[in-house]
């Protein structure tokens, strides 16, 4: 293994999130007087922190949300997560791998801390993540596309950033990953490939198992 961390993004990375969120951030933002498709949330919100919502409606509507959205949606959310979340498929092998083999692994996700935990609960990759491989957006200033959440996993785990691999399925989450000097790769399974190398991302991969080889 050529890095001394791999730090990998959560939301359709660990746990196919993804669709889930998506589908329910479209649908309550409809709600509330702000049509949105499941594609325009895929599109506009995917790989970034809760702030970016509220900052987007406000710039593109001049409304401010309600002061529960964040609340209400999260929610939601956990309550779609009970009946229908499950783990990435081969995700359970790679860290399994990864363990054998001695290397360092860590999250850092754009999500909020409970929302990792709720995920991870639910699909039982708990296991694998104890409090100090958890790194949220919470723990910082800036979410992605900033490189301060994947600095600040790789100081607080005593890894420069150059010996670090980023495992990301997101634009914003590959912007984060380059600006912190670290090496990305690109997961496609729901991201189309061209958008991730728009981002930068030069190493792509749509089956979580063959990470293991490219990480070689």
């Amino acid at each position: 293994m050529r890095h001394d961390l791999v730090i990998f993004d959560n939301d359709g990375v660990l746990v196919d999130s993804e669709p889930i969120s998506n589908r329910e951030l479209a649908a309550y933002l409809t709600e509330l007087g702000h049509p949105t498709t499941y594609e325009d949330s895929l599109r506009d919100y995917m790989g970034g922190a809760m702030h970016r919502v509220h900052d987007t409606v406000f710039e593109r509507s001049g409304q401010r949300l309600p002061d529960d959205f964040d609340d209400t949606f999260h929610a939601r959310v956990f309550h779609a997560f009970a009946r229908e979340l499950r783990p990435v498929a081969g995700v359970a092998d790679v860290l399994e791998r990864l363990t054998a083999d001695g290397t360092p692994y860590c999250v850092a996700s754009s999500g909020t801390h409970e929302r990792i935990r709720v995920g991870h609960r639910a699909t039982g990759l708990d296991r694998w993540f104890d409090d100090g491989r958890v790194f949220s957006s919470q723990d910082v200033g800036r979410g992605k596309p900033a490189p301060d959440l994947f600095l600040h996993a790789a100081a607080s785990m005593g890894v420069p950033p150059e010996r670090c691999a980023v495992i990301e399925d997101s634009p914003l989450g590959v912007r984060a990953g380059l600006a912190a000097g670290m090496e990305v790769y690109g997961f496609t399974a729901m991201t189309p490939p061209d958008k991730l190398t728009d981002a930068g991302c030069r190493q792509l991969f749509d089956t979580m198992t063959d990470l293991l080889d490219l990480l070689k």
